[in-house]
């Protein structure tokens, strides 16, 4: 059976109609609800978002700590559901506070950083790092294209690489299935690949409600494709273990959907290089990255190439048991630094 969310609002506006989606899908009835925002955002929400018996709790950090915090609070005041509101940072704390407190989940994006909005899964940091636990998938999604516009640019921007790093996710699950017989999800794919392709070609930007509107449903089935496959697996190959690895070494550097975006292309280039993949297909995925003014080299985001080649050589101990065109190469550093330099002169603008 294919979990999905029971509603999916995407247009100007769409918060101040918060209420109505939560009394026409019965998810809450009598009022008792619980939002969640982000810093700086609490006094415009509680401004646009009609709902007078709400409680509104304001997160400062995407940490376990904070989430359980907040799950307790949940779960002590008797709500009949929460709303997380903001950006994925928001949203992912609230999906494990919700989770924790056993009561449902809408989330209100209020930007398109990453496909976060719908996955099953919340990223928090802790002592260890920033892992990706298995959560509760939201039972609704509301995002309004007026504060998504008013985010600034590169964040929706980002959007756009962390969708079409699911052409790189999938190519590497159907490596995984050749090489290793892991069992490849249909309908998983299906998903991923439809939000990738929606974006890749087409000329507007997001300037664009038409664009929006495409780039939040990409997203959206980008979660719903995790949410079938039970793991990040459709959309987190060799581009997110880079991404995590840049995270790790050099904090800081870029975002989710920039970083996504540049180890996808990386790793297309290594696809092309070492087994022979289609290089316009690559190709397509260069001038996507380019066409939204995305990185598509380490300078981009201020790495020297020397770093961007630690963080390939750490990327696969990102995600332990995962296997990807990284794993299955096993380039040794000096291998990595020489596709490195290869790949910037081939893709470089």
């Amino acid at each position: 059976m294919l979990q999905s969310p029971l509603a999916i609002d995407v247009r100007r506006g769409a918060i101040a109609r918060l209420g109505d989606v939560l009394a026409d899908r019965r998810i809450a009835t009598e009022g008792r609800i619980a939002l969640v925002v982000g810093p700086g955002q609490g006094e415009r929400i509680e401004r646009d978002v009609d709902l007078p018996q709400c409680e509104v709790f304001q997160v400062s950090e995407g940490t376990v700590d904070a989430a359980t915090d907040l799950g307790k609070k949940l779960r002590s005041g008797a709500y009949e559901a929460v709303a997380g509101i903001g950006g994925g940072k928001t949203i992912d704390v609230t999906k494990f506070a919700a989770t924790m407190a056993g009561i449902p989940m809408v989330a209100v994006a209020t930007n398109l950083a990453h496909d976060g909005i719908a996955s099953p899964v919340s990223s928090l940091e802790h002592e260890g790092g920033k892992p990706s636990i298995g959560v509760t998938m939201p039972i609704a999604l509301v995002i309004d294209v007026d504060y998504v516009q008013a985010a600034p640019t590169h964040l929706v921007r980002s959007g756009i690489g962390d969708v079409v790093s699911n052409i790189s996710a999938i190519e590497d699950w159907e490596l995984a299935g050749r090489v290793n017989g892991e069992p490849v999800d249909g309908m998983a794919v299906t998903f991923a690949r439809v939000a990738s392709e929606a974006i890749l070609h087409r000329p507007d930007s997001v300037e664009s409600d038409a664009f929006l509107t495409v780039l939040a449903e990409g997203l959206v089935l980008s979660g719903m494709a995790m949410s079938v496959a039970g793991s990040s697996r459709p959309a987190s190959g060799a581009c997110h273990e880079i991404l995590h690895a840049v995270t790790q070494l050099y904090p800081g550097t870029s975002n989710h959907g920039e970083l996504a975006g540049l180890g996808t292309l990386y790793a297309s280039f290594l696809r092309v290089t070492r087994l022979g993949w289609s290089e316009p297909r690559m190709h397509e995925i260069r001038d996507c990255l380019l066409r939204h003014e995305l990185p598509v080299v380490p300078s981009d985001v201020g790495l020297s190439q020397e770093e961007f080649v630690k963080a390939v050589a750490l990327a696969p101990d990102t995600r332990p048991g995962r296997f990807t065109i990284l794993e299955h190469l096993n380039l040794s550093e000096d291998e990595i630094g020489r596709s490195v330099a290869e790949y910037v002169e081939t893709v470089g603008r």
